[in-house]
């Protein structure tokens, strides 16, 4: 099964891998196969690039409010049909685009990455998921070691790029660590998301 775009909303999200350095503890992805009602976004394989804009071309993209690439994976692990997919986007339709990513690019793809998304993407939403870097790993579980500073730093660098930058927890934290992380997006002059958890 291949549901590489999938509409909630009146948004058009678009869901380009499967492959992520993460292993969050609240992940949608071990509550079922789909999002939020959706169809199952668990791919049969990786889309190439083609398979991605032709799934794109499939729908009117002027009548969604918005385009994201937020599927069953880090986007950022298919860097190259992330970049190629949203320019395609942007020279047909007008609709804002935005990713939502765990801000590790950087360590995935072991170069600098945030001067890609210039011109791109109108909004960028990057999980910080918890306000100290020993509480980030034992609720996100990344793969790299360096992780926290690494996203911290991506999120300041890409904020000189992406118009809208901003870091995201989600409510299930407590009303004290959202303030704690509160204070970490401040100093780094970036605004803070706070999701609401659906199970």
């Amino acid at each position: 099964m291949m549901n590489i775009t999938y509409v909630l909303d009146n948004k058009l999200y678009l869901n380009i891998t499967n492959k992520c350095c993460c292993d969050c503890t609240f992940c949608i992805r071990k509550n079922g196969d789909g999002a939020y009602g959706s169809e199952p976004l668990w791919l049969d394989h990786q889309p190439s690039e083609q398979e991605v804009v032709d799934a794109i071309k499939k729908h009117n993209l002027d009548e969604y409010k918005e385009i994201i690439f937020c599927g069953y994976g880090e986007p950022t692990c298919e860097l190259d049909i992330l970049i190629n997919s949203a320019k395609y986007i942007k020279s047909v339709t007008k609709t804002p685009i935005r990713i939502n990513t765990n801000g590790l690019s950087d360590l995935i793809n072991k170069k600098p990455t945030a001067s890609l998304f210039e011109n791109l993407f109108d909004t960028i939403s990057i999980s910080l998921n918890a306000p100290t870097e020993q509480e980030y790993i034992a609720v996100t579980r990344p793969a790299f070691k360096n992780a926290f500073e690494a996203m911290k730093s991506f999120a300041v660098e890409v904020s000189r790029y992406v118009p809208k930058t901003v870091l995201s927890v989600v409510d299930v934290i407590g009303e004290e660590k959202i303030k704690q992380s509160q204070k970490v997006a401040d100093e780094l002059g970036i605004t803070l998301r706070v999701r609401e958890y659906e199970s």
